[in-house]
């Protein structure tokens, strides 16, 4: 098939992130310095074969089968969209972020995939265009937005057909450190919405509004000494937290340790805390002293915010 001139090949990096960060459920989220990196290559030795049209994703090397399938439901998504035909094309998926542990290794896989077939199409889709195709195939915008856009991100989603509307970005300097303990846990996000409760009591939606509203202004005001006990939360930690043995326990010797506030990264089961570059260390050994005392290892990350998204890089 003729490809015309655009690249028949490319690299995508895409960060990972934080999501909720504590009480913004499903709106707040923060591109995290853990990369993955999603690579494309038409097969135009396939499509010859075949003789026919569509997408035909092929992992260059065995691909678990969540990963495959949200590669075929990106490349339609994408498709449908930009209108642009399928064609057959192998694909890589490697680097740092790891599965089921909270820090949106899924929107690395469908913002590496949607970034790489823009490129490969020639850039039908502006970049907020790709953020609205991934919230659409997440379901929320939280990690959609941070992984694509990065910095520390307020998405916005029409509140009757939950299209997403938009979101505001704000900077977040190096020196402000995001702590992940990450237990050796896989919880994916599906299984943790199943424990949430159907309706919630009014006292604890306003308290979580109180506390989301505050932490927002703290990033976007750069007074991050405000952020210090910001992220309570009253909408979903509650539930999930109990399920995450040591989670609760690591964010408070965390705290105890020095930083300035901590939440449950997503639905789990790596947990974040906030804190400066000097006391960092500090905290990571803590919070991994919490989950080695209850029995469970945890690999500890000292990560900066990303504040590019996601990169093409060849």
């Amino acid at each position: 098939m003729s490809t015309g001139p655009f690249p028949t090949h490319v690299t995508i990096r895409v960060p990972g992130s934080t999501s909720n960060c504590g009480a913004g459920f499903d709106t707040l989220g923060l591109a995290l310095s853990v990369y993955n990196r999603v690579s494309l290559r038409r097969d135009p030795v396939a499509a010859d074969a075949d003789g026919s049209s569509g997408w035909q994703p092929r992992p260059e090397r065995e691909a678990d089968g969540r990963a495959a399938r949200m590669v075929a439901e990106t490349c339609e998504a994408f498709g449908r969209i930009a209108r642009v035909a399928g064609f057959p094309f192998v694909y890589r998926i490697e680097g740092d972020v790891p599965p089921a542990r909270g820090l949106g290794s899924s929107i690395t896989v469908i913002g590496g995939v949607l970034a790489g077939l823009n490129v490969l199409c020639g850039a039908p889709l502006a970049r907020e265009q790709l953020v609205a195709v991934a919230s659409f195939l997440e379901g929320h915008p939280d990690n959609a937005a941070a992984g694509l856009l990065g910095g520390f991100c307020v998405a916005r989603c029409d509140p009757e057909k939950n299209d997403y509307l938009g979101t505001i970005r704000v900077v977040v300097p190096p020196t402000l450190r995001f702590v992940v303990a990450s237990p050796s846990i896989e919880l994916l996000t599906k299984e943790s919405r199943g424990v949430l409760p159907a309706t919630l009591p009014y006292i604890d939606a306003v308290r979580s509004i109180n506390a989301a509203a505050y932490l927002v202004a703290a990033f976007a005001t750069g007074d991050h000494a405000r952020l210090r006990d910001a992220a309570g939360d009253f909408m979903h930690e509650p539930y999930r937290l109990p399920k995450i043995r040591g989670g609760r326990e690591a964010i408070a010797a965390g705290l105890a340790a020095g930083a300035l506030t901590g939440w449950l990264s997503g639905s789990g089961s790596s947990v974040l805390c906030v804190a400066d570059a000097a006391s960092a260390p500090r905290v990571g050994a803590a919070m991994e002293a919490a989950f080695a005392a209850v029995g469970v290892p945890a690999g500890v990350r000292d990560l900066a915010a990303d504040n590019v998204g996601y990169v093409v890089e060849g």
